[in-house]
């Protein structure tokens, strides 16, 4: 089978390398001299340093030419570019399967991606979402690992998932995409507040307590956008919090733990050299945590400290550590 992976960064390089063990993989980005370099050197220096692409990976800088004849398509641009990416597969293979695996909330809207893909594609279209604990550098390494992938359509999933899965990289079927995305979106969110608290030596008790009321947090917004909470306790929930939130690779627990160390947001973004999904998606969580009355005093501190100009983070870290206790 022919899969075409639109975006080549860190986890759409290690998902070609991972597929491309039992299928022909077309690995795409729109920057030709990129491009280029990855057909000459067959290793992605920028993102994923150190992997060698097998003979099976095609990179290809024309977007048609990946799209068509592919038997599936799977988006791996940051969150910012799903909407477009989709949209031109529409028009050029729109009876293609889609997979994608952006996370977060779309910056404006506070869309899940799923909301982006209906939009663009129509009610009933075949696609999912593939999401879960999963760094980059692991999974491109050949490394043991779990994933989700989810759709509104229960034998989508369940197709799918058994057609990509492998010994090391092994995929649950799950029909739930409201609560994977939930899960997979706000893990960032709260992986920022734990570097926060690492950053400014609160120790390990203050990061289990963080994770733990994070994952009420998730919860509590996942059912009142009709999550299931199983699905939130699950890989794409607690399993990717439990990871982006312990995991030095994390670059959300990085953002936090440079915001500890007295660094500009705009300074750290730049010096990250890939995206930080969390950023953008906290100010979307904020607004829709207030739109349904769902209480989420961590997501809505990491707000205020990243978007709230003159916020001091000590003085919000100490407001929310002085909440009055409640029950569990």
């Amino acid at each position: 089978m022919r899969i075409a992976v639109f975006g080549a960064g860190a986890w759409g390089t290690a998902l070609a390398i991972a597929f491309s063990h039992n299928h022909e993989v077309t690995l795409w980005a729109r920057d030709a001299a990129f491009i280029e370099t990855l057909r000459g050197s067959r290793c992605n220096a920028r993102y994923l340093p150190g992997v060698t692409l097998p003979a099976s990976i095609a990179p290809e800088a024309d977007f048609a030419t990946a799209a068509v004849g592919a038997q599936l398509h799977l988006v791996v641009t940051p969150l910012a570019g799903l909407r477009h990416t989709v949209r031109e597969l529409r028009r050029i293979a729109p009876d293609t399967p889609l997979l994608w695996a952006c996370k977060g909330l779309e910056a404006g809207t506070g869309r899940l991606p799923h909301e982006i893909v209906t939009e663009e594609l129509g009610p009933g279209a075949a696609c999912g979402v593939l999401t879960g604990p999963s760094f980059a550098a692991e999974v491109g390494a050949g490394l043991p690992t779990a994933i989700t992938l989810a759709s509104a359509d229960p034998s989508f999933a369940q197709h799918w998932s058994q057609t990509l899965h492998q010994p090391r990289l092994r995929i649950y079927a799950n029909s739930d995409p409201v609560g994977a995305e939930i899960g997979g979106g706000l893990k960032n969110v709260i992986a920022i507040a734990t570097g926060i608290s690492d950053g400014m030596g609160f120790g390990l008790n203050a990061r289990a307590a963080l994770i733990t009321r994070g994952l009420a947090e998730i919860v509590r917004l996942g059912r009142a956008l009709g999550a299931r909470g199983e699905t939130m306790m699950g890989l794409s929930g607690m399993g990717d919090l439990i990871l982006t939130c312990t995991g030095d690779l994390s670059r959300n627990r990085r953002v936090g733990m440079e915001l500890a160390r007295g660094l500009p947001l705009a300074d750290i973004l730049s010096n990250l050299g890939h995206v930080a999904e969390g950023v953008p998606t906290t100010r979307e969580v904020a607004k829709l945590a207030q739109a349904h009355g769902v209480e989420m005093p961590i997501s809505e501190t990491v707000d205020a400290v990243l978007h709230t100009p003159g916020t001091a983070l000590r003085d919000a870290v100490e407001q929310l550590l002085a909440r009055d206790p409640k029950s569990e």
